[in-house]
């Protein structure tokens, strides 16, 4: 697509912004890979759509107000890059453009308000914890509060779990065969920190040593994918400086994490540490990523054997399926566990509406995406749903409940810990 962008103008993502709209030849591959599209049936609300609208506000002939609802209502998801055959990077185009647009747009008070307290909140563990725990008492009223402040609440779940701290090192079990460090997160030790507890276990069983460095926070992906770049690099500049750098890999359970992280040579361009950052960004891998190429020693079988494997249901997440293009390892990784049979989720690859805050922004195309995600799961007749990251787990959790079908769901690494076995500690309504 032909453009008058003015680079130059732009700062350092300027060039980057104006490729990914050169590379765009509107031909509509991406159309039927958008979950949004799909939803709304608006051009505008398409990929296509979208980079038209970015084109000409950067150019200076659209206002940017008349832009960003549509810009806002894209869920990052990235289905739209897996689809496309002209190897648009909508990514860095989409990340680059919400922070560019971020300081030119007035949005109302309440919005406002609603945002604060998520980039305030959630990227803190301590504090989310603590306004998890009020939002408890205030969740029976979640249908009558608007926007991110209705959702948040909707999506909190009953009890939250006790949080023991990791320790500073995981010696490997037998030899070692390598060493990596790990990045706990933020949301997920609240809501589900068991998670991180397998995820050390497995690797040190398969003769990793874990340095999980003290003090770490969030990795910025909740922040950068949402346009508040500064706040982003504040949070990345951090944990930069605090993991070594003598490891052979930087692991995370997480895939919107993982996704975040290699971005980061993106969101430091023409920064002091671009360089550190493209050297840290090379060596983060999801820990399915990581355990497949490293081999893999899955559980003992249950007992007593079970008289037919389980059905469990896989559910890409987007950020590890499209942006990070991960998507065999953790069904070869599964496909080790003794008592398992995996099924495959109809229109899969479409987006489940948690894409990090977006449940929360944008809570109607959210529902409607995660309601969709939760009745192709049921028409699978699967026992149980396994993937990748938090976030996907906390929205289908939350919409299989709603539809009156609870399922027990489960993290990747939690099945490749415990086997089928952890299906029986997992009750359907937790």
């Amino acid at each position: 697509m032909r453009h008058v962008i003015p680079v130059e103008k732009l700062g350092p993502q300027g060039e980057v912004m104006a490729q990914a709209v050169e590379a765009c030849v509107h031909c509509g591959f991406c159309l039927p890979a958008c979950p949004t599209y799909q939803v709304l049936e608006e051009e505008m609300d398409s990929p296509r759509g979208r980079i038209l609208l970015m084109k000409e506000v950067l150019e200076g002939g659209v206002e940017a107000g008349e832009a960003l609802p549509y810009i806002d209502r894209c869920l990052g998801c990235l289905g739209c890059v897996t689809a496309c055959p002209s190897g648009v990077a909508y990514g860095e185009l989409i990340t680059s453009f919400r922070a560019w647009s971020q300081e030119r747009r007035r949005r109302p008070l309440l919005e406002q308000a609603s945002r604060r307290l998520v980039e305030e909140t959630l990227p803190f563990p301590g504090r989310f914890r603590l306004a998890a725990r009020l939002g408890k008492l205030a969740k029976p009223l979640a249908p009558l509060l608007p926007g991110a402040l209705g959702a948040m609440l909707a999506l909190l779940p009953g009890e939250l779990p006790a949080a023991p701290p990791l320790p500073a090192l995981v010696p490997a079990q037998g030899t070692r065969r390598a060493r990596a460090a790990f990045l706990t997160g933020c949301v997920q030790q609240v809501l589900a920190p068991a998670i991180n507890w397998a995820t050390v276990r497995v690797l040190a069983r398969n003769g990793v040593e874990v340095v999980i460095p003290q003090g770490q926070g969030c990795c910025g992906a909740l922040s950068m994918h949402t346009g508040a770049a500064d706040q982003a690099r504040e949070l990345a500049r951090h944990n930069l400086a605090l993991f070594p750098q003598d490891v052979d890999a930087v692991v995370t359970n997480a895939a919107g994490c993982g996704s975040g992280m290699h971005e980061y040579p993106l969101l430091f361009a023409g920064q002091p540490e671009e360089e550190q950052a493209r050297t840290f960004a090379a060596k983060v891998m999801d820990v399915s990523l990581f355990l497949a190429r490293l081999g893999f020693q899955p559980p003992p079988p249950p007992e007593p054997s079970l008289e037919a494997p389980i059905p469990v249901a896989y559910h890409d997440a987007c950020h590890l399926a499209h942006a990070q293009g991960i998507r065999a390892e953790p069904r070869q990784l599964l496909g080790q566990v003794p008592g398992l049979r995996l099924v495959e989720i109809p229109q899969g690859e479409i987006c489940c509406g948690s894409a990090g805050t977006y449940n929360l922004e944008q809570p109607e195309t959210a529902r409607e995406l995660g309601e969709r995600k939760a009745r192709a799961i049921l028409s699978t007749g699967a026992q149980a749903v396994v993937t990748g990251n938090i976030g996907c787990m906390t929205q289908i959790r939350a919409h299989l409940e709603r539809l009156g079908h609870p399922l027990p769901i489960l993290h990747t690494v939690e099945l490749l810990d415990q086997g089928v076995s952890r299906l029986d500690k997992q009750p359907a309504e937790a």
